[in-house]
């Protein structure tokens, strides 16, 4: 097992910092630290001071990630290490935070015992994983890996400021966006450690996890159309009722995810117009949420739902209408880093367990330039984005111990 303090002064520094940049947010009432904004620029400023002091040379990107590097023994490609520094509204401070800070720590310790690995290490601190301000999703780990279009700069926010503006006011150039980009032969691979926003390590009384897979997702937005009508004067045997329908088909959806193996979906939002109590409803808007770590499973869910929907349209006698907002495919997690970092749990005294990510993540923009792979971290509850998210100092220094092995005993050849 790697020389690590255990005993809670790992788990307290962790937390120190974590604590540190929850106190970083737009409103006291609540964490909220969208990207490009005043509080994300405080943030990196935290984290890049940090990293000065545990020996890493530190820099901003043309997209806003903040990278530490920790020279090794010999110049060679990196290992690279990392999460976001942003959050959703009224977030959780271990979501994205703690795969910045847990690593940070890992390599303030090396530095205090002045030992340098074979290799380089980076950290990186992302920007923009949630897309809580603009519509487009991980665009540092996209910069990073050079799939990012530069038309996205043009996406605007909630006050009609672009990307491109926004990233001007922090300091960055977007015409220099190109530069992020990194290339293959520089790195190692990718290690994103994340809370697990799920219950399976909490049930299964373990505190950490080798993710297999992160989920794909597909959303769309259905809509029913019936007819509205006076809700006294109207026989229930002539109603052409949009939310009944609608209701049905939220029912179906469930039946099916249900009964398959490897798939969720979710209806998160549901709108019926006209909207008045004593008026039978015309038109309805509901949410899809599809995810599965296979892409097949969620082909299949997706031509069976349909398939549903278009026989309650025809028996009820109403319009159902589907149109795709997201699409993105499953991710693998590659097998030569996840033998490493398995074997660096199962070193570290823990039972190896393996699960998919059903939330989308960093590691899967970084699969399209280097091999990746993943570190659940125990949370109570399975909760995140939310206030209420935590972990315990005990697991974070047991995630600390597994990152501390991975990186003594990496083994570069693949």
């Amino acid at each position: 097992m790697a020389n690590i303090d255990q005993s809670a002064a790992t788990g307290t520094r962790i937390f120190k910092y974590i604590d540190a940049l929850a106190q970083i947010s737009e409103s006291p009432e609540n964490l909220t630290r969208v990207s490009f904004s005043a509080e994300h620029k405080r943030a990196n400023s935290l984290v890049a001071q940090w990293m000065t002091a545990a020996g890493m040379s530190v820099r901003t990107d043309s997209i806003g990630n903040i990278i530490g590097r920790y020279e090794g023994e010999s110049d060679g490609p990196a290992l690279m290490i990392g999460s976001h520094l942003d959050t959703v509204r009224n977030g959780g401070r271990y979501d994205g935070m703690l795969g910045v800070v847990l690593p940070l720590v890992c390599i303030e310790l090396l530095h205090e015992k002045k030992q340098r690995l074979p290799y380089p290490v980076e950290i990186v601190g992302f920007c923009d994983e949630e897309g809580v301000r603009f519509p487009s999703t991980l665009l540092g780990s996209r910069a990073i890996a050079g799939t990012i279009d530069e038309a996205v700069l043009q996406d605007r926010d909630a006050s009609g400021i672009t990307i491109a503006e926004a990233l001007k006011g922090f300091g960055c150039d977007p015409t220099a966006l190109a530069t992020a980009r990194r290339k293959a032969e520089e790195l190692l691979g990718f290690v994103e450690v994340h809370i697990e926003q799920g219950p399976v390590l909490e049930r299964e009384d373990l505190p950490v996890g080798l993710v297999t897979a992160i989920s794909g997702a597909s959303r769309y937005r259905v809509k029913v159309t019936g007819s509205a009508g006076h809700a006294g004067t109207v026989p229930m045997g002539l109603r052409q009722d949009a939310l009944v329908a609608a209701s049905e088909c939220i029912v179906d959806i469930e039946h099916i995810c249900t009964n398959m193996a490897h798939v969720v979906g979710t209806v998160g939002m549901i709108t019926a117009l006209p909207g008045a109590g004593n008026v039978i409803p015309g038109d309805v808007e509901f949410s899809l949420d599809l995810r599965s770590s296979q892409d097949t499973y969620r082909d299949n869910a997706e031509a069976r739902i349909f398939a549903s929907l278009a026989e309650i349209s025809k028996r009820r006698q109403v319009t159902i209408q589907h149109e795709r907002t997201y699409q993105a495919a499953s991710t693998s997690c590659d097998s030569w880093l996840s033998d490493q970092l398995g074997s660096a749990i199962s070193s570290s005294g823990y039972r190896l367990h393996s699960l998919p990510s059903g939330a989308g993540h960093d590691a899967m923009a970084l699969a399209k330039l280097t091999p990746v792979a993943m570190l659940f971290v125990r949370c109570k509850n399975g909760l995140s984005h939310h206030p209420d998210e935590s972990i315990t100092q005990e697991d974070a220094a047991a995630a600390a111990t597994v990152i501390m092995n991975l990186l003594t005993r990496f083994d570069t050849n693949v």
